[in-house]
């Protein structure tokens, strides 16, 4: 059969496969073959014309020699009105002999193929599923109206027996025993079969009876609990060895008595110091040792004859390495001056004598005078501080005077002299960071705050405050350094900027700079002008680089000069790098090394190498800490354990 389209599109209208349709179309089609006459050809048209989508596409065929023209319009066989279709009438003319002799034969027959198709079954279904197809075939009756009023374009030719056909599916309804179907095509009474044959094989199945047995059948068997049988404690058993010492018994078998309870008290690690001045008494030697008596008499002598500041000329690098290589370390010249990390270091200006103070993380200031043999016997250790000492300097007015600056918020004065630590300015709210002289008598200071604050303190005012708190624009201040000559001008290395401030223009608000240097771009260590003539600054930074900057004319710009590279990347355990200049040949630095073997290297202002302090043996650790001495070629270095390496000729 030719039609599986048309197949297919009343099989999704009513709801069944194509199978179920080519299995009514054939029953059809065989019915149509036992009635035509020999001969002829059966209109394979199909009889579903009462739904609105059915394709009017003509199907040429021939009846015996005869054709027929038909205008086919889409109309509802429950509701059929024969005055609804309007046929041309020259056609009604032409074909009313046979449509007449043909309507009468073909009604009975399609009515007795109806009877067959149809089943009991269909009879008994229930009143529910009839409205549904009522419903169904009443909108296809609304969209089949629509189609009646089509253009004479949309005419089609069809057979004779086509149209007798189609009147003797209208008669459909008067079958008897369908009264109850009486609305409902052929289709809908095919599909309406379908789903009752359908529901009674499934309930043939009784397929929830047998999901109710497998899930009954796979449910999961707890295992029983396998409880372990405890074994019973023999009564007369001897139970296991136990120390008495542990069960604190008496080896007699009387119970000890409950020691008393010792409440612990918590001890500071860093207790503060107690405000006011502090007896000089040495931590690693007696009082009354002849030694120290001799080492604070040697003090006193020494604050008599001060040193000259007199100005010579620097000498040329070549003789400036020629002494530098004189410089030899040995195992006299090191020695352990603190118990902790040594985080900032001084070379007395004495021609003389060598002595070297060193400040330490714990608080501890450290003396050694190397003339002494053995070397630890010239070693004095004090706790004026309670935090790290991060800035020593000896006073260019007297040198029996060392002063100290820690974290604790303490600034004090080591007298030797009179055996005491004299405390020059305290502020247990802040933390001290770097301090330095504003005047060359050393009366007035200049004190660097870890908050970006300064203090200015006189040491002819009595009391331990300060004249003058001034803020500035730094979040952070390292260190602080004052110009050796025009001494109005300070330069502080803050977090990642350094300036340049007039001691003149400070107030207590909000200070700006004269001068911003922002060439780092990490965490600045340190900062100093040259010691003799203040025209170069030397910084150190965490990106691994030195710079040199000319400060000649600090009114308008300081340029950058040189960068060297230099690794300062020292750790978490070790002191931060800190470029130091060297008194005597102002034009170089002396800065400590992470390479190997360890040394502490000099470098010149235009950054070429000059000389590199090896010590073998004698030198195995990092001097993270540098000083030289003003007039002589010392040069003393620390590290984080404590020790002194000292560099002489």
């Amino acid at each position: 059969m030719p039609l599986n389209l048309f197949q297919a599109h009343i099989a999704r209208r009513g709801g069944f496969s194509l199978g179920e349709a080519q299995v009514f179309f054939k029953v059809r089609y065989r019915h149509q073959q036992r009635q035509k006459p020999p001969g002829s050809k059966v209109n394979e048209y199909k009889e579903n014309q009462n739904i609105a989508d059915t394709s009017l596409r003509p199907v040429q065929t021939t009846v015996l020699g005869v054709t027929a023209k038909v205008c086919l319009v889409p109309f509802s066989l429950s509701n059929y009105n024969t005055g609804q279709l309007k046929r041309p009438k020259s056609l009604l003319d032409k074909n009313s002999n046979s449509e007449v002799t043909c309507k009468k034969s073909k009604k009975a027959e399609i009515k007795k193929s109806c009877r067959r198709l149809l089943t009991p079954k269909m009879e008994a279904t229930s009143s529910k599923e009839e409205s549904t197809l009522q419903k169904s075939s009443l909108d296809v009756h609304a969209e089949s109206n629509k189609w009646q009023y089509k253009s004479p374009s949309d005419t089609v030719v069809l057979s004779p027996d086509t149209e007798s056909s189609q009147e003797g599916d209208s008669d459909e309804d008067t079958t008897p025993g369908l009264d109850d179907f009486s609305e409902l095509s052929p289709y809908e009474r095919k599909r309406l079969k379908n789903i009752s044959e359908n529901a009674n094989f499934f309930a043939s199945l009784q397929l929830s009876e047998s999901a109710a047995r497998f899930r009954e059948m796979i449910k999961k068997r707890q295992p029983p609990e396998s409880k372990r049988k405890k074994p019973k404690k023999k009564e007369n058993e001897t139970g296991c060895r136990r120390s008495m010492r542990l069960l604190k018994v008496d080896p007699s078998g009387v119970p000890l008595p409950a020691a008393p309870i010792q409440t612990v008290l918590e001890v500071d690690e860093n207790p503060l110091i107690p405000p006011g001045p502090l007896e000089m008494t040495p931590e690693n030697q007696d009082d009354d040792n002849a030694l120290f008596k001799g080492f604070l008499q040697t003090w006193a002598e020494m604050s008599k004859t001060r040193s000259k500041n007199t100005e010579k000329e620097l000498s040329s690098i070549k003789s400036y390495k020629v002494h530098l290589n004189g410089m030899v370390i040995s195992e006299d010249t090191v020695c352990k001056v603190t118990r902790g990390s040594i985080s900032s270091m001084a070379i007395h200006p004495s021609e003389m004598r060598t002595l070297v103070a060193a400040g330490a993380k714990s608080g501890q200031v450290g003396l050694w005078d190397l003339t002494h043999q053995p070397k630890e016997d010239g070693v004095y250790l004090f706790q004026p501080h309670s935090q790290p000492v991060s800035c020593l300097y000896f006073s260019p007015a007297n040198p029996a005077h060392l002063l100290s600056l820690s974290y604790d918020g303490t600034l004090r004065c080591g007298d030797f002299s009179r055996a005491v630590f004299e405390e020059v300015y305290r502020e247990e709210t802040r933390s001290f960071s770097s301090f330095d002289f504003l005047t060359e008598d050393a009366s007035t200071l200049i004190v660097g705050h870890w908050d970006g604050s300064m203090s200015l303190v006189d040491r002819r005012t009595p009391g331990t405050s300060c004249e003058k708190l001034i803020k500035t624009s730094l979040s952070k201040i390292r260190t602080v350094h004052v110009h050796p000559v025009q001494r109005q001008y300070l330069i502080t290395a803050g977090l990642r900027d350094i300036h340049v401030y007039d001691a003149r223009c400070l107030n207590l608000s909000r200070n700006q700079p004269l001068i911003s240097l922002t060439e780092h771009t990490k965490s600045i260590a340190s900062a100093y002008f040259s010691p003799l003539t203040g025209n170069r600054v030397v910084t150190t930074c965490a990106d691994c680089k030195l710079r040199i900057f000319d400060s000649s004319c600090i009114s308008s710009k300081i340029p950058l000069l040189t960068t060297i590279r230099h690794n300062t990347i020292t750790g978490r355990w070790l002191t931060r790098f800190q470029a130091v200049w060297d008194p005597k040949q102002e034009d170089c630095i002396v800065v400590g090394s992470m390479a190997q073997p360890r040394r502490v290297e000099v470098f010149h202002e235009t950054g070429k190498w000059v000389h590199s302090f090896l010590g073998g043996e004698c030198l195995a650790s990092v001097c993270s800490i540098n000083a030289m001495h003003p007039t002589r070629y010392i040069l003393a270095g620390g590290n984080s354990s404590g020790r002194v390496h000292v560099f002489m000729n």
